[in-house]
């Protein structure tokens, strides 16, 4: 992993540098470059307005851990005006949840009864639900979690698989026969190296073998990426198998490459991209800034714009 990816996430957990950004207007401001807004009202907007440019969307309501069953019960409805908002708009949107928000780490049995009562909700209006992966020590509650509510039938939910895990490839050969729909992302979290590759060179390796994987013997695959790069290997992939269009997604992230969003509409693919709202965005806002550089400036540029 490298230094300035490292160095963000740990200010995603740093407490005192979360107090000291919510207080800042600038950082406020260049926030929403990443998120749609902190209300529901919001991420609506933000969706209508790429459904207008021909983008299919996930809302996405941030937060994690939750500390306390009060907390999750909020959590779950928080995601239930979601649905009830895609439906009323007649917003083209999946829902995206963590079931870290819905208390999966202290006490799994809410956040199964929780998970449930958000898929009866979502399954009545046809809406499909996706839910993220987190840390590595929730990869097995999770998968556990989805597992009963797929055997009870409802497969409106989707996972994540993260191609920085070491054990990624053997999840998905064991997935990917379900039927499932899988997003498939490079990982965001800090990980000790024994369980996530640290180089990028083979963070980048796994994720075109398990693109191959899913394009092949997947259910209609979200390949979750900005880099031309994956980009153009998934595409020659599918173009090689036969696989059109309409087989896959490319999904991408609320405010990060536009440009590229917009040029894979024109020729004809599938576009996701993720919005997140929610008055919790200052850890999801440090992530996004260690992923790139350019986000870095963009900040910068903010700061040095707003001081002159």
């Amino acid at each position: 992993m490298n230094i300035l990816r490292a160095f963000f996430i740990y200010l995603s957990q740093h407490r005192g540098m979360q107090r000291l950004v919510l207080r800042n207007p600038v950082a406020r401001r260049a926030s929403r470059r990443f998120v749609a807004g902190e209300t529901l009202a919001e991420g609506v907007a933000a969706v209508q307005a790429l459904n207008r440019l021909g983008i299919h969307a996930s809302l996405n309501y941030l937060g994690e851990k939750t500390t306390s069953p009060a907390e999750a019960e909020e959590a779950a409805g928080r995601y239930l005006e979601i649905l009830g908002a895609i439906t009323r708009e007649r917003l083209d949107c999946n829902l995206s949840i963590k079931l870290s928000q819905l208390g999966l780490a202290a006490d799994a049995a809410l956040a199964e009864r929780l998970l449930r009562r958000i898929l009866e909700a979502a399954g009545r209006d046809g809406i499909f639900v996706r839910i993220d992966m987190e840390e590595s020590a929730l990869v097995d509650p999770t998968l556990a979690l989805w597992h009963r509510v797929w055997e009870e039938g409802h497969t409106n939910v989707g996972l994540v698989i993260q191609s920085y895990l070491r054990r990624s490839e053997q999840d998905v050969a064991a997935l990917v026969g379900t039927g499932v729909r899988i997003r498939l992302v490079k990982g965001a979290y800090l990980e000790p190296r024994a369980v996530a590759y640290p180089r990028k060179a083979d963070v980048d390796a796994a994720y075109r073998r398990l693109t191959e994987v899913l394009l092949r013997r997947g259910t209609y695959p979200a390949i979750a990426t900005h880099d031309p790069q994956m980009i153009a290997h998934a595409r020659a992939v599918a173009a090689a198998n036969g696989i059109g269009p309409e087989r896959y997604e490319f999904q991408m992230i609320y405010g990060v490459r536009r440009d590229l969003q917009s040029a894979l509409v024109r020729q004809g693919y599938h576009v996701r991209v993720y919005v997140p709202f929610g008055e919790q965005w200052y850890p999801y806002f440090m992530r996004r800034l260690g992923e790139r550089p350019a986000n870095v400036f963009f900040l910068l540029r903010s700061v040095f714009a707003e001081w002159r």
